[in-house]
């Protein structure tokens, strides 16, 4: 982009005028069209991968600032014996947001069986999805993903 004013990763704005919401997927750019709440088209060209979970927003050459918001996806809310439950989880690679008296995970009817097949209390939900990032700082811990796309090895 020789010569080109680029868009800038924000982690505070101060004025949004519209708002990209993203999959927890989706957040994981490095060139990308993002399309606003009003339409308006956006051409991210970013230097390297970039997880935009951790960015408020984007300023774009004109000054413009657009927020950047998780967009609610079906997860798995999961109720019991959180420790070996998170265990398990955890065992399978897959990104899991962890509260007090629960874990979230995306819906996968996979890891739902074998969840339910050790006790857990599983309620289906719409909500914004937030994984706890990797062990050594923000990024995310690029497991595997189990779902019916198969992903060319056996565990």
């Amino acid at each position: 982009m020789t010569g080109e004013a680029t868009i800038e990763l924000l982690d505070h704005l101060h004025a949004p005028v519209d708002t990209i919401r993203l999959d927890y997927d989706a957040r994981l750019v490095r060139r990308k069209r993002l399309v606003t709440e009003s339409g308006r088209a956006i051409h991210l060209d970013l230097p390297e991968l970039t997880d935009l979970s951790h960015h408020a927003g984007l300023r774009l050459p004109d000054g413009t600032e657009i927020a950047l918001e998780a967009a609610p996806e079906p997860v798995l809310v999961i109720r019991g014996d959180l420790p070996r439950l998170a265990w398990h989880i955890g065992n399978r690679h897959t990104p899991c947001q962890m509260g007090g008296d629960h874990l979230v995970i995306r819906a996968d009817h996979v890891l739902r069986g074998m969840l339910e097949g050790l006790g857990a209390e599983i309620a289906d939900e719409t909500r914004p999805f937030h994984p706890e990032g990797g062990a050594y700082g923000h990024g995310r811990t690029m497991g595997h993903d189990h779902g019916d796309h198969g992903h060319g090895h056996d565990h």
